[in-house]
């Protein structure tokens, strides 16, 4: 679950644990309470959320369901 080469700085698009609340809502759906599930994974199956101290994996199931656990 790499996101950094070498060649890559923190904070550029292919570090999206370094993307900003508001450029993520750039990436939301129509509707203004929804962000696709894909402008968070960009082409990964599994991604680290951190939320108050606390590290959350979402990922996608063999049955390309979405589940989060911590």
């Amino acid at each position: 679950m790499s996101g950094l080469d070498g060649d890559e700085k923190p904070g550029s698009r292919q570090d999206p644990r370094q993307v900003p609340y508001v450029a993520l809502r750039a990436l939301a759906s129509e509707r203004e309470d929804e962000i696709v599930s894909a402008s968070l994974l960009q082409g990964r199956r599994e991604i680290v959320i951190r939320h108050a101290g606390q590290r959350y994996r979402l990922r996608i199931t063999a049955n390309d369901k979405l589940i989060l656990t911590k």
